[in-house]
């Protein structure tokens, strides 16, 4: 909080304390306790208001609440930048709990170290934690059924970007990941643009409408200039440096000719944020753990 704002908050915060003490002392200085005073309003005829003083319990009480509201301000934050001498906060307070949490949950997942990802995606308890877990923090993006959204990877099927083994699913939760197309508006043109959405739509199985051989030839041309790299020769993508495969039917942002032209015209940015540090290493585990069994093939009933 800035100093002049700090300042401010504990000025009006005592203000309003000596205020609440003046307007006890004031409403009863005065009043003469031995008699009953009525005052000059009256409703209806016969409805007096009269000035009494309060009673002794009800002053005290209010007292009491000033007393120990000084009393907290002393100890808690409340004055603008002054800690308290207790020196609490939310942030604080938050850190102490979040750590004893982390605590409880590697004591229960302590004889689970050892085990791999795919055995710990069989065990039911682990897997019930671990779906909290990505309700907490991961459905925004992946959706509470982890089928995705347009720009956010469905986890569901068995299509991976940065591959589906064990070590390559935790690398991309507790690392993070990061994913750059470049635009290629400026160097194609608008007709090497169609061209090249035309040949894409043709390695998934497409026809893109009036598309000449010629056409389809200058496509292909500038797709092994300028996409093969990472995509590879044959369009199936390289999960070593995330690079989606373009035969298939998975698209992550849209698979619409007008999606795949805005995809090769400004091309896309993809950031998922690392968790290790956040989260640790128990609950990096146990998410990457329910990742793959959302992929899995779901047993047969015997």
């Amino acid at each position: 909080m800035k100093p002049i704002v700090a300042l401010f908050v504990g000025i009006a915060v005592l203000v309003n304390i000596a205020a609440a003490l003046w307007l006890i002392w004031w409403t009863s200085r005065g009043v003469d306790k031995s008699s009953v005073q009525e005052t000059t309003h009256v409703w209806d005829d016969d409805l007096t208001e009269y000035n009494n003083p309060l009673p002794r319990w009800w002053l005290w009480l209010f007292i009491l609440s000033i007393v120990f509201g000084l009393g907290y301000l002393v100890l808690y934050p409340g004055l603008g930048n002054f800690r308290g001498l207790l020196g609490w906060s939310a942030v604080s307070q938050y850190r102490a709990d979040d750590a004893a949490a982390q605590q409880l949950l590697e004591r229960r997942f302590a004889p689970f170290k050892e085990e791999s990802l795919r055995d710990l995606s069989k065990n039911p308890a682990a897997m019930s934690t671990a779906k909290n877990l990505f309700a907490l923090n991961c459905s925004a993006c992946h959706g509470s059924d982890a089928r995705g959204a347009k720009g956010f990877p469905n986890l569901t099927d068995r299509d991976w970007l940065w591959g589906g083994s064990e070590p390559a699913v935790y690398q991309s939760i507790s690392q993070g990941r990061d994913n750059i197309m470049p635009a290629w508006g400026p160097v194609l043109g608008s007709e090497g643009v169609e061209q090249v959405v035309s040949y894409v739509l043709s390695l998934s199985g497409r026809e893109a409408k009036a598309a000449s051989a010629d056409w389809m030839a200058a496509g292909k041309a500038h797709f092994t200039t300028l996409c093969a790299a990472c995509h590879g020769a044959d369009g199936k993508g390289n999960q070593a440096i995330g690079a989606p495969n373009l035969t298939d039917s998975i698209w992550l942002h849209g698979g619409s000719i007008e999606d795949i032209r805005q995809t090769v015209t400004y091309g896309r940015n993809n950031h998922m944020p690392a968790h290790l540090e956040r989260l640790g290493d128990t609950r990096v585990r146990l998410l990457a753990a329910y990742v793959l069994s959302l992929s899995q093939p779901a047993t047969p009933p015997p």
